[in-house]
């Protein structure tokens, strides 16, 4: 816990310093933490005198804060229109079933693998589109999509 503490006291004394804002204190911490634990947000509120709403209306607010744990692995999931109509709800579906992540959830139980969907990553004319760590796989099947989940597991 105390490595927790020094952690956000640095991150308090570079707010400090750069004149940060709520946004700049949270992009600190998610990116030490790899996401914003709510007693982080308790933490700074406390430490800063600014009201836990801000933190929390913030962090819930912009898409870029994770407020639980993520996989090692990102797999994010187009769900635009032109996705939604090539079958990306399928292959949702059978990647959840897959990675044995159950329903209401999107982070496999040994953390190796989170699964988000996405309203559009403008790659239309490649539909559907699934990006796998940062990686744009266009014209995407379910036995494609196992296969690049074979080669993560096996890495």
């Amino acid at each position: 816990m105390q490595n927790t503490l020094d952690m956000l006291e640095v991150i308090i004394e570079n707010y400090r310093r750069d004149e940060g804002n709520i946004i700049s204190l949270l992009q600190d911490v998610q990116e030490h933490f790899g996401y914003v634990p709510r007693e982080a947000m308790v933490y700074l509120s406390e430490s800063l005198g600014i009201p836990q709403s801000k933190f929390f209306g913030v962090a819930t607010f912009y898409s870029q804060f994770h407020l639980k744990p993520r996989g090692e692995n990102i797999i994010t999931a187009c769900c635009g229109t032109a996705c939604h109509v090539k079958g990306s709800e399928r292959l949702i579906n059978s990647l959840l079933r897959g990675l044995h992540i159950p329903s209401g959830e999107d982070t496999s139980e040994d953390k190796k693998f989170t699964v988000e969907k996405v309203n559009c990553v403008g790659a239309c004319s490649i539909a559907p589109v699934v990006i796998i760590n940062k990686e744009i796989h266009g014209k995407m099947t379910a036995d494609r999509l196992m296969k690049e989940i074979k080669k993560l597991k096996r890495s």
